[in-house]
């Protein structure tokens, strides 16, 4: 099944995407842009990466069947795809092992990366390590107060772990600052975006090398049920785990696609990260897409429970996604994203992220209004021993 010839060669999906950077960066994105092309179908590169996905990530990751959660619900059968599972523990690893390779056939020996929750951080300090790499890790410093325990992985990976204190000390402010670096060090450099934002070929490139997804999922689903899941849920932030699974799904016209955004403490009180459920067409860290952002063009703070979902922006393929109503976007807040979390601990023993929590929530929600033989497919994108103080100081507990 055919699925649509995007990004174009200047790297836009409709009005969005593009290469928005100075002109120091132009040479970099160039380069970048003709290496990637130029392995992306190399029969080795894509023979190594196959390899690495299977004996160092452990893929495939495996579909399970939330069979008492769907039961104490009543209606549709949730199923979970397990990125949990992977090695890392979140479907990051995927795209940095990609990006790492392209990184040692560029001769870049070293690896900068910016994180939110920082599971992106963990999975770039983790190949970095595999492949003898100096790694640089940015994340704001609330994001570290938040993320103790990863920023701890980092640094037994061999990580440095550089505090952003610009702005609100979040994802937004950690990308403003490796970008910086990259225009410095550009020479020797490889900038490991996280997800599907930021100029052409990042959006790409990261969905590429993440659509082993949904690339899994095409074949796992009929082999457990007969045929494709009626619709598709992943949570999005920058978007990287929901494009993952979506690519693959884009020209399947009979399977739904639902974006769960961080509504945070509710759309209406405006702190909140749904940049496509409440934002507005703008250009950020060099793409153009939708934002949380003032009548000036401002970026406005986001909120959310989750540190990965807490960016104002999204990547451009999901504002496109949008427009052209391939995919439908909807808001689950904190608390609704916290009853989640401990629903699915205590139903079927599984401990998931706060970012993916947003979709178990919304597929608790939809399950009791359809019908027994309906098939949600969740994309459980990470797990979470990350959010344990989070989770815990929201419950009033201490650790």
């Amino acid at each position: 099944m055919k699925i649509y010839d995007m990004p174009d060669p200047q790297g836009h999906f409709g009005p969005y995407g593009g290469t928005f950077v100075s002109e120091t960066l132009i040479a970099a994105i160039d380069e970048l842009k003709t290496q990637y092309l130029r392995y992306r179908d190399d029969p080795e590169f894509k023979a190594e990466f196959a390899y690495e996905l299977k004996h160092y990530v452990g893929r495939p990751s495996p579909i399970y069947h939330a069979k008492r959660l769907s039961e104490s619900l009543g209606g549709a059968q949730i199923y979970l795809k397990r990125e949990d599972l992977n090695h890392t523990g979140a479907h990051k690893v995927n795209n940095t092992v990609g990006q790492a390779m392209l990184a040692r056939r560029m001769g870049k020996p070293r690896v900068i990366a910016e994180t939110g929750a920082g599971q992106h951080g963990v999975a770039t300090a983790t190949v970095a390590a595999r492949y003898g790499m100096e790694c640089v890790v940015y994340m704001g410093s609330e994001d570290i107060k938040r993320q103790a325990q990863n920023v701890y992985r980092m640094k037994l990976l061999g990580a440095t772990v550089v505090p952003v204190e610009s702005g609100s000390k979040t994802l937004k402010d950690a990308l403003n600052e490796a970008m910086r670096d990259w225009v410095t060090n550009v020479h020797n450099t490889f900038y490991i975006i996280g997800t599907v934002a930021g100029p052409h070929p990042y959006p790409m490139m990261v969905r590429d090398f993440n659509s082993v997804v949904g690339t899994e999922c095409l074949t796992q689903m009929p082999e457990m049920v007969g045929r494709q899941p009626d619709v598709v849920l992943a949570c999005v932030g920058g978007g990287s785990n929901a494009m993952g699974i979506f690519y693959p799904y884009i020209g399947h016209s009979d399977v739904r696609l639902m974006g769960v955004e961080a509504g945070g403490e509710g759309i209406a009180t405006g702190h909140h990260a749904a940049s496509l459920s409440a934002g507005s067409p703008g250009v950020l860290h060099g793409n153009r897409t939708y934002l949380i952002q003032d009548a000036n063009g401002q970026i406005i703070e986001t909120h959310s429970i989750s540190a990965g979902l807490d960016y104002p922006g999204v990547g451009p393929e999901h504002a496109w996604l949008k427009d052209t109503h391939r995919a439908e976007y909807v808001a689950i807040n904190d608390d609704e994203a916290l009853h989640a979390f401990h629903t699915l601990c205590r139903m079927e023993g599984i401990i998931p992220a706060l970012e993916s929590s947003h979709a178990v929530a919304q597929a608790m929600k939809m399950a009791p209004t359809m019908s027994g033989d309906t098939i949600l497919l969740v994309n459980l994108s990470g797990r979470g021993d990350k959010d344990m103080a989070t989770v815990a100081e929201r419950s009033g507990l201490t650790l």
